[in-house]
């Protein structure tokens, strides 16, 4: 059974789970209605992608 050696230390025990913490959503803001939405997705408000309107919001 392996067991370790020596206690490992606080320090070194949290640099090792330093990249273990969540990451913050992004958020971009629509340049068309200025709601925040995902990067590379269609705005849910106004139904805008790239500049162009993608889907009728009213519709769905």
């Amino acid at each position: 059974m392996a067991v370790p050696k020596k206690k490992v230390s606080t320090s070194r025990r949290n640099m090792r789970r330093s990249h273990d913490s969540l990451k913050a959503s992004v958020y971009n803001e629509c340049p068309n209605c200025g709601e925040l939405k995902r990067p590379h997705h269609v705005c849910s408000e106004c139904g805008h992608y790239d500049g162009r309107e993608v889907t009728d919001v009213e519709a769905v």
